[in-house]
This record gives C-alpha cells, sequence and structure tokens, in this order.
C-alpha cells in the first residue's frame, strides 16, 4: 500500500546538487557594481596625469598604504584563508574584524565573494568556473577575450552564484550574516574615513579631499586590480612547481602588492594551506600575519604545510 509519504517521496525532485547559479542581478544590483567598479577604475586612470604637481602629499600616501593593507589583508586573510577555506579558525573578534576589513576592498558582500570563490575551485579552469581566462580557447584572440574576462569582466555577468549551494557555513553564522547585510555601511566607511582623517589632520577641505582622491577611490583601484591580477595573471603565466588540476601559476612581481596571493599554484595544489608562499624567498605577508594571530591565541588550527605534504605535491622533474 502506498503511503502518503511514499507519494511525497516519488513526487519530489531527484536528490542531487543544487544549481550552481540562483538567480540574476536586477538592475540596480547590476548597476552598482559597475559604479564600485569603473569610478575607482576611472579615478586610477586620472591619477596618472594628477600625480605631476597636484594633491598628492605624504599625508596621502601614507593613509592610502594604511587603508590598502587594512583592506586587502581582509580579504587575502580573512575572505579567502578563513572564510572560503577554512586554512584556520579565528576567534569572534578577529572573525568579525577581518569580515569588516575585508568589507572595506569593496570587493562584494563577503558570503557572495566566498560563494563565487569556492565556485572557482569546483570548477577551475573549466565550464562553470567564473573567471577563468581559458574558456574561449588558446589562439591570441581568444586568450585576449580570456584575459579581459578573468580579469574584470566576469564581474558584469548578472548570474548569481548560490549561495546555498557554496556558503552554507557562512548563511549559518549570524556574525557574518550581519557584516554581509552591513556591506554598504563598510562601503561608505572606506572612502569616507581616509578623508575624515585627512581632514581632521590638515584641518582643511583640501586635505579631506585628497585623502578621498588618492586613499579611497586610488587605493580601492589599484587594490581591485591587485585582486583581478590573481584571477588572470596567475592562471595564464608564471612557475608550476606543484601539481594542480588546472593552470595556477606563480607570479613573483605580484608577491608584495598581493600579499602572498600570487603564489598561486601550491595554493590551488593545496587550498586549505595557510601559506601559499612556501619556496625559498617567497614573501607571503597574510601566511606571516597569521602566525602572529596564532601566537597571540587569536587563530587556532592553523593548516600549516609540512615537508611530506609538499613532497607529495611537487611536479616530478624528468632528469
Amino acid at each position: 500500500m502506498t503511503t502518503t509519504l511514499d507519494r511525497g517521496a516519488q513526487n519530489s525532485p531527484p536528490a542531487g546538487p543544487k544549481p550552481i547559479l540562483e538567480g540574476r542581478r536586477n538592475f540596480w544590483q547590476a548597476s552598482l557594481v559597475y559604479i564600485f567598479t569603473l569610478i575607482p577604475f576611472a579615478a586610477l586612470i586620472a591619477a596618472v596625469p594628477l600625480l605631476w604637481g597636484w594633491g598628492l602629499g605624504w599625508l596621502d600616501v601614507g593613509l592610502a598604504i594604511f587603508f590598502f593593507y587594512l583592506s586587502g589583508l581582509g580579504v587575502t586573510i580573512g575572505y579567502h584563508r578563513l572564510f572560503t577555506h577554512g586554512s584556520f579558525k579565528a576567534n569572534r573578534p578577529l572573525k568579525v574584524v577581518l569580515a569588516v576589513m575585508g568589507s572595506m576592498a569593496v570587493q562584494g558582500p563577503v558570503i557572495i565573494w566566498v560563494a563565487d570563490h569556492r565556485r572557482h575551485h569546483a570548477f577551475s579552469d573549466k565550464e562553470g568556473d567564473p573567471h577563468s581566462p581559458w574558456l574561449f580557447g588558446t589562439g591570441p584572440a581568444a586568450l585576449a577575450k580570456g584575459f579581459w574576462h578573468a580579469h574584470m569582466g566576469w564581474l558584469f555577468d548578472r548570474g548569481v552564484t548560490n549561495k546555498q549551494r557554496f556558503a552554507p557555513d557562512l548563511l549559518a553564522d549570524p556574525d557574518i550574516v550581519r557584516v554581509n547585510k552591513l556591506f554598504w555601511l563598510t562601503t561608505i566607511g572606506t572612502f569616507l574615513l581616509p578623508a575624515l582623517l585627512g581632514g581632521l589632520i590638515t584641518w582643511s577641505w583640501w586635505g579631506a579631499l585628497t585623502a578621498f582622491f588618492w586613499a579611497g577611490l586610488v587605493r580601492v583601484a589599484i587594490l581591485h586590480h591587485v585582486t583581478w591580477s590573481t584571477n588572470s595573471i596567475c592562471h595564464m603565466i608564471g612557475e608550476r612547481p606543484f601539481a594542480s588540476r588546472d593552470k595556477a601559476a606563480n607570479f613573483w612581481p605580484l608577491a608584495i602588492l598581493s600579499f602572498g596571493e600570487s603564489w598561486h599554484n601550491l595554493h590551488h595544489a593545496d587550498p586549505t594551506c595557510a601559506r601559499h608562499g612556501v619556496q625559498r624567498g617567497q614573501i607571503d605577508t597574510s601566511a606571516r600575519l597569521i602566525w602572529m594571530f596564532e601566537k597571540f591565541g587569536w587563530a587556532r588550527d592553523v593548516r600549516w604545510p609540512t615537508e611530506a605534504r609538499l613532497a607529495k605535491l611537487a611536479v616530478q622533474k624528468v632528469s
């Protein structure tokens, strides 16, 4: 005899993974992506001629460097190594602070950023990867198109990665959900705080304006392109000393600006590893700070690389 439960099971959809996408951005959401991507970029272009004789003082440089490190490390340590890959566990204050710092990079709310990046790893350099440069072929025109897509073109795609599939743990974390909802506030703060400091320190509207421009708009634009270069350049050129299932590579010129993220080959070979620069001379600022957090007792269960693990992942050279 068929029960009500049996009939319900017969009518329910087959079990399986949730869809990759959960919908599309509406007009206003898509417009905000354009605004917060292109306006800082326009400021960066304008900064080139303005460097000669206009409005850049040592205070602007100092504020720009401070906020570059604050927001950039929020992305690399918080958004990426902690929230996306679980490379370590953080106590509650550190977790919240890193989420706020990462939000100040204006690269999207933390849950959306993590969902996109986990999707990238799930389909790296294959169909389904949101920003692979290899989706259009290997000819010169295809690679040029792929570079644009991987670097920033993918941001304008209205498809929204399914957060229930790729970030259910963050959706269940009340602290992260709250920071995610307050992304609008951190976005305002990341531009106004430099202006406020510049104005108060110089006690002038001009000081506020130049700090807003250099430590706000230009700093965000530079950080955007450093992060996006990991998606584009580090999947196209560089060294690959470790075996990964994609084309992730190390690109040393970006190591300092990216806080160690451009040691991308080891990261894709061992995504949960807390250190990306594991070979001699490979500077990894993010890993050094995680080490400090561990010493202070703010971080625990850090997934440090081991010699045995690295030997297993190393590409065997043919003699």
